[in-house]
């Protein structure tokens, strides 16, 4: 085998390839420590805890925190509150380690940077969208520019999802904001979401509780309790739909 001489070039550089984009995942309305470590083992970024009182899937601050201690480094909890008062919020917040709020009620920007001010919190805001009303997406995203994302959801009566997904197409092509899509998810149309919108934001993440959910004798999702089948299934959609 001959030697390269001192005249050679050294071959070229490889190109470096085009980084695959790759969506964060959140699974909420946890209530049971089987449907924390499901999440966990399926490789959920995040994982929610519904600390309304009127939702089904509400559970007690306390036992959220319980359930929360069972998340290892780098899965974050996820606390979604309505109208809470910041003090309480506070008072709730340092029995976890830290995460994430959410906001999903008629809370003005100020009261969602006192609450996040008052127990050093990152906080991101529900977008509640209107099934065939404009919706002026962009003009929310100035409103709501310290949030550091923006969740989008069909709007329900009453508050938080309804399990329900709006017309992606209606949003507009950048936005400049963290995105999460939200609002009725399932394994079968999780890819068609991230497909849609993973070009129009900053980043996309997206979230599902009821898609998630083990389904009752009459085919209806039982509020509160996952399907780890479901939920592993979920999450192998959204991977698939990245390496896409």
């Amino acid at each position: 085998m001959s030697r390269p001489t001192a005249t050679q070039s050294p071959p070229p550089a490889l190109a470096p390839t085009e980084p695959r984009p790759r969506t964060r995942i959140k699974i909420c309305g946890l209530t049971r420590e089987a449907d924390v470590d499901a999440a966990v083992a399926a490789g959920a970024d995040a994982v929610g805890f519904v600390l309304y009182a009127k939702s089904p899937r509400y559970v007690l601050p306390e036992r959220a925190a319980a359930l929360a201690r069972r998340l290892p480094p780098f899965v974050t909890p996820v606390l979604l509150f309505v109208n809470e008062d910041a003090s309480k919020i506070r008072a709730i917040t340092d029995q976890f380690t830290p995460g994430l709020l959410q906001f999903h009620g008629d809370e003005t920007p100020e009261a969602c940077l006192e609450a996040a001010a008052t127990c050093g919190w990152a906080w991101m805001r529900a977008a509640r969208i209107p099934a065939g009303s404009a919706f002026d997406l962009l003009e929310f995203v100035h409103t709501w520019h310290h949030a550091q994302a923006i969740l989008l959801d069909a709007h329900v009566e009453g508050y938080g999802g309804g399990g329900t997904p709006f017309d992606w197409s209606l949003l507009p092509p950048n936005v400049d904001a963290h995105l999460v899509l939200s609002g009725g998810l399932t394994p079968a149309n999780v890819g068609d979401g991230i497909r849609a919108l993973r070009s129009r934001g900053r980043s996309l993440a997206v979230d599902v509780s009821s898609g998630v959910e083990a389904l009752g004798p009459d085919g209806r999702p039982l509020k509160g309790v996952k399907d780890a089948l479901r939920i592993h299934q979920f999450v192998a959609a959204v991977r698939a739909a990245d390496a896409s």
